[in-house]
């Protein structure tokens, strides 16, 4: 999987893009970031509370429970507001 990571994600995890394998038991976006956060560290911190990280897969916007693939896209960022 090819995976995007946005403002505060990208400051947090110090990753902007990475490549990674769909590891084993990692079948939705819920089990991506519970594999992410038990990096620890600037990732644990990043993923603290999934309720505020919005995702997309392939560029359309998900939930938690969205399948994956190792060919997705998946792209991590901040809810985004306008004025």
């Amino acid at each position: 999987m090819n995976l995007l990571y946005f403002a505060w994600l990208k400051e947090k995890t110090g990753v902007a893009k990475e490549d990674l394998p769909l590891a084993d038991g990692v079948a939705t976006v819920a089990d991506l970031i519970e594999q992410l956060t038990a990096r620890g560290g600037g990732f644990a911190e990043a993923f603290a509370d999934s309720s505020i990280v919005r995702v997309a897969v392939n560029q359309e916007h998900v939930g938690l429970d969205a399948k994956l693939n190792d060919s997705d896209e998946v792209a991590f960022f901040p809810p985004i507001t306008g004025g």
